[in-house]
Order: structure tokens, then sequence, then C-alpha cells
């Protein structure tokens, strides 16, 4: 469904309680998003690759979620991203799952696949070791919408566990700021990911039209 333009700013309840073990900028940025995507009737899939899972946990951690979240797939081999989400299989071949091109497609994918009016997709190296090619921290999450298509490249650093944590924030914020781009206020300041850990770095995200 198309989304409802609003920028009629609103408050997030029970964040705290509702997001349990979470670290509070996660449940935050949790509550927040799917407080913003219930007061419009828009909807939210997930797409993920080294976060497994977390970016879909942390969403349906907050009460209510039901109403917003349509599922998500865990394409956590390179060959499920296109075989379930339809990332090209030249695009893979030539450059790999962590490429930004690829985290595009996986967000494209996962919301005609989970029939979402947005999705959320991740793809990078959590560690120990490099692969495909990239450093241990190397990340893309992207967002796709009707607003069209947004990606972020992150060089993160710190612990396999930091680093899946910062993206699934880094996640969320990205979808934040596509809500923002149809006229959903959501009250989120910048840098959450850097407060809540000091040793993550991120580049600034980058938009796309289709």
């Amino acid at each position: 469904m198309p989304p409802k333009a609003n920028a009629e700013p609103f408050e997030s309840t029970n964040h705290r309680e509702s997001t349990g073990a979470l670290p509070d900028a996660t449940a935050q940025l949790a509550a927040l998003v799917v407080g913003a995507a219930r007061h419009t009737g828009v909807t939210i899939g997930t797409a993920e690759s080294l976060t497994g899972g977390l970016v879909a946990a942390a969403l349906t951690s907050v009460p209510g979620a039901s109403a917003v979240v349509r599922g998500g797939v865990i394409s956590y081999a390179t060959a499920l991203k296109h075989q379930i989400l339809g990332v090209s299989a030249d695009l893979l071949t030539e450059r790999g799952a962590v490429d930004p091109d690829v985290a595009a497609a996986m967000a494209r994918g996962a919301r005609h696949v989970l029939g979402s009016d947005w999705a959320i997709a991740t793809t990078g190296v959590a560690g120990p070791d490099p692969a495909d090619g990239k450093p241990v921290g190397t990340v893309f999450v992207a967002v796709a919408g009707p607003s069209g298509i947004r990606t972020a490249g992150l060089v993160l650093t710190g612990s396999r566990a930091e680093i899946r944590a910062a993206t699934v924030d880094a996640a969320l914020e990205l979808l934040a700021e596509g809500l923002a781009d149809v006229g959903v206020a959501v009250p989120i300041v910048g840098g959450v990911v850097q407060d809540r850990n000091p040793s993550t770095s991120r580049r600034a995200p980058k938009g796309e039209r289709p």
C-alpha cells in the first residue's frame, strides 16, 4: 500500500520495557521506527546476511510489531541472495556478496518477495576473517521503499558481536531516514551508533532513485 505522508511527530511508548535485552540505543531505534510505521500504516521486511536476523529480532521485540513487520529473509549463503532475493548472479560473481549494489538488490528483492512497503538489507564482513576480498568491518546496508533505494557503506571496528550490533543500528537509522523522505517525522538524533559504540566509524549514506 502507498505510504500516508504525515509530518506530524509521534511519541513511541514503552520502548525500554518492550525490547528486552537489546542495548538502549537499539531498543529506542527499533521502537521509534515501528511506531513511525504504525503511525503511517506502512509495512517493513528484512533481508539479512551478516546480521543473521538481528534486525528482524530488534523490530519484532517491540509490542505491536505484528502490524508492521511482514517477515524476513536470512540469506546467509551467497547463492540464496540470487535464488530467493533475485540478486544478479553476474553481480555476485563479479563483486562478491559484500557490495553496495548487492545490498541494494537484496533490499529491492525483499520488498518484492515479502510484499512490504519498505525493506532493509545488510551484507558485510563481521569477522574474524576477511571475506570476498573485503577486510573485517566492511559493511553495506540498504533500504528500499516508495521513495527509492538508499545505501550506506560502513567501516566498523570491534569484535564480531560489536560489528553486527552496530550494523543493526545503522540499518534502522537508514530506514528512519527513508521514512523521513516521504514525510514521516521520526525523532532520531544522528550519531546514535557512535554514541553506543565509540569504536565504530560510519560513512554517510548515499541515495539512489530507481
